[in-house]
């Protein structure tokens, strides 16, 4: 490779890195709505898994979070905006993004996943009232 090439190629991957890292981040952090579904999941998440015995505080916060931004997420889509939704929806949303994120990370047991997400989706509807 040419000097040139070698030297405009570090800053091609540092350019990229940046681009790929902050420009999800605006709209993420555009809807509040799913900020503060991953924070009342996350927390049902830590409670459920200490309860069930089931991973650790990290693992399960994450699990949690998931299935509490899926869960606020179905309830403020453009199709649901207008419907009211029930706490067994929640539940099953919850329980689907929980079953799904614990697969990705390797959690080892899908039904108490499943369990923690139902509980982190029905946590979402009961403190959320903005649904």
């Amino acid at each position: 490779m040419s000097q040139r090439k070698l030297s405009l190629l570090p800053s091609l991957i540092a350019s990229g890195l940046i681009g790929v890292t902050l420009l999800p981040y605006k709209p993420a952090a555009a809807d509040d709505h799913i900020v503060k579904g991953a924070g009342i999941g996350a927390a049902a998440g830590v409670v459920t898994g200490a309860v069930l015995h089931h991973g650790n505080v990290l693992t399960n916060g994450v699990n949690g979070a998931v299935a509490g931004a899926a869960a606020n997420a179905a309830n403020h889509s453009k199709r649901t905006r207008h419907k009211n939704r029930n706490l067994l929806q929640d539940a099953g949303v919850g329980a689907a993004g929980s079953t799904v994120s614990g697969a990705i990370i390797h959690r080892g047991n899908p039904v108490k996943d499943a369990i923690g997400g139902a509980a982190a989706g029905a946590a979402v509807h009961v403190f959320d009232r903005n649904h």
